[in-house]
């Protein structure tokens, strides 16, 4: 009976005393739930090919981890030395295959260091404007992707001398046509085009028009959305 009686006097109290019990499981409760929402939003708005579902998991032992640790050392400053020096000695090799997963990890550790700090407020609402800021940057490189779709890279190689009636034969299905190499072969040419088309349909004629200029032209067509026209 003394023990437990001396083992609260001498540990829960000064628990109690440096850490209000509240406080405590109000900031685990917050982190805990934060870090729920973030493994979510991960898993279903990730870019990363590899298991998303797997490498989230990770995301709520290193926030409340790194809660753990922030709380141990924020009172004393002997720890947090210490702290430091035992961290410098060790080395953490994990393979990071996406900086996206790295984003995400910082983003973790983020909302861990807040709730150890005692910030709350602060790691709600930077979480709200985090992953709202991250979900437009998305929708807008969702979009610029549509609209950068259609961008070609064309190569026809041919028996034929005459640039302008490739060329015009080019225009005439697609509405964007630039000859970027021309190189002349023994018979003919091998002529390299960037285009943009509007549709498979464009595509289909031309390429019925291109096998009517000769049996021996070859119509090339490749997609490239990365291409400025």
């Amino acid at each position: 009976m003394d023990l437990i009686q001396k083992i609260q006097e001498q540990y829960i109290q000064e628990f109690s005393n440096n850490v209000p019990l509240d406080e405590f499981l109000l900031n685990i409760g917050i982190t805990a739930l934060l870090t729920a929402l973030l493994r979510l939003f991960y898993i279903h708005f990730g870019n990363a090919i590899s298991n998303r579902r797997r490498f989230a998991n990770n995301f709520l032992p290193l926030a409340l981890g790194t809660l753990l640790i922030i709380m141990i050392v924020k009172s004393s400053i002997a720890l947090s030395l210490g702290l430091v020096g035992a961290l410098s000695i060790v080395r953490f090799r994990a393979a990071i295959k996406d900086p996206e997963e790295l984003t995400y990890l910082f983003i973790a550790i983020g909302l861990g260091l807040a709730g150890g700090a005692n910030q709350p407020i602060l790691a709600i609402v930077s979480f709200i404007l985090i992953l709202g800021i991250i979900y437009l940057s998305k929708l807008l490189s969702k979009r610029e992707r549509l609209q950068q779709s259609g961008r070609l890279f064309v190569n026809i190689q041919t028996d034929l001398d005459d640039l302008e009636q490739i060329t015009t034969l080019l225009s005439r299905h697609l509405p964007y046509v630039e000859l970027k190499r021309m190189d002349t072969l023994d018979q003919g040419m091998d002529l390299a085009f960037i285009c943009k088309a509007r549709s498979l349909q464009d595509l289909a004629s031309l390429k019925d028009d291109i096998r009517q200029l000769s049996p021996a032209t070859r119509l090339s067509v490749v997609d490239q959305p990365d291409l400025i026209v």
